[in-house]
């Protein structure tokens, strides 16, 4: 194989990737679409997982972080591999702007620059407040539970007056290594599901909306929540540019999930700048987009 210029990102479950199941068929079809669109530009491309111990990274032009889906449960190893190869090939998105974005702690920094954000308690390492006195410290009839660093709904918890007992021993054991947060209960997640609004560039390409299957609440299709089309607003559009720019350095692609809260306004659950899915398949021509996008930048 001739020396690639461009890295796709993976994670090791899909370096290999067994195209029988329909969820990496899925990513694989996404991240071809990226590689041709590189491909047309003249750049040689490559998948390679970020864990591969035998790459080597100073040989390519740069990397871009795309189904690198393992990171959160390796996140030592992660970030070091992060800070070594940033040194020999650039990263996109930018590392700095990464590592912001690993720690859901940086909604506190979105909302200071006007953007809208749930009501977020934190509940830091080492913190020694019971499940039930946080929760009624909040007022809220349900909230959702959390780590401060996760992905795929890991850890994530509906709660109510009538479960937080059960839930007292995990938070417990999660608040040993790690932090976790609160945020109340929205509705809408369940009557009108959640809307992903792509941004590559500063502009918005194309949305989604994800349902939750009957029953649950996460909208993830890895917890059987589906994906559908969806044409975005004037005010999704503004919002979803809003919050991109709000970031400390501009993303080269981000993706912003958003809900409706119990006013009916726009509130941001994440923005995701790390290694979010950004539904191609829905939207072919955002893929040459960000193609386009990586040129311009190197």
């Amino acid at each position: 194989m001739e020396t690639p210029d461009i890295i796709v990102l993976t994670d090791e479950r899909y370096e290999v990737a067994d195209e029988t199941s329909w969820y990496v068929s899925q990513l694989i079809h996404e991240e071809r679409l990226l590689m041709e669109g590189l491909e047309a530009r003249g750049l040689r491309t490559a998948r390679v997982a970020w864990s591969n111990p035998g790459f080597d990274w100073q040989t390519a032009r740069a990397a871009v972080f795309r189904s690198t889906w393992d990171y959160f449960d390796r996140f030592a190893e992660f970030s070091a591999w992060m800070d070594r190869v940033a040194t020999v090939t650039r990263l996109f998105n930018a590392p700095d702007l990464v590592r912001w974005n690993l720690d859901k702690h940086y909604l506190r920094d979105l909302a200071g620059r006007g953007v809208q954000v749930p009501v977020t308690r934190f509940l830091e390492r080492g913190d020694t407040t019971s499940l039930r006195e946080a929760f009624a410290a909040c007022g809220w009839k349900e909230a959702i539970l959390k780590p401060a660093v996760s992905g795929a709904a890991r850890h994530t918890y509906r709660l109510h007056s009538g479960n937080i007992d059960a839930h007292e021993a995990t938070l417990r054991a999660l608040l040993r290594e790690e932090a976790m947060m609160l945020q109340p209960f929205l509705g809408s997640v369940l009557a009108q599901g959640e809307i992903s609004l792509i941004v590559i560039g500063g502009r918005c390409t194309h949305a989604v909306r994800k349902i939750a299957k009957p029953g649950d609440f996460r909208v993830q299709d890895d917890h059987g929540g589906t994906v559908h089309p969806h044409t975005p607003t004037a005010e999704e559009i503004a919002f979803a540019e809003q919050a991109a720019a709000a970031c400390p350095q501009a993303p080269l692609y981000a993706r912003v999930d958003a809900v409706r809260d119990d006013a009916g306004a726009l509130s941001l659950m994440e923005l995701e700048v790390v290694e979010p899915e950004l539904f191609f398949r829905f939207h072919p021509p955002a893929a040459d987009a960000l193609a386009a996008a990586i040129v311009a930048r190197l």
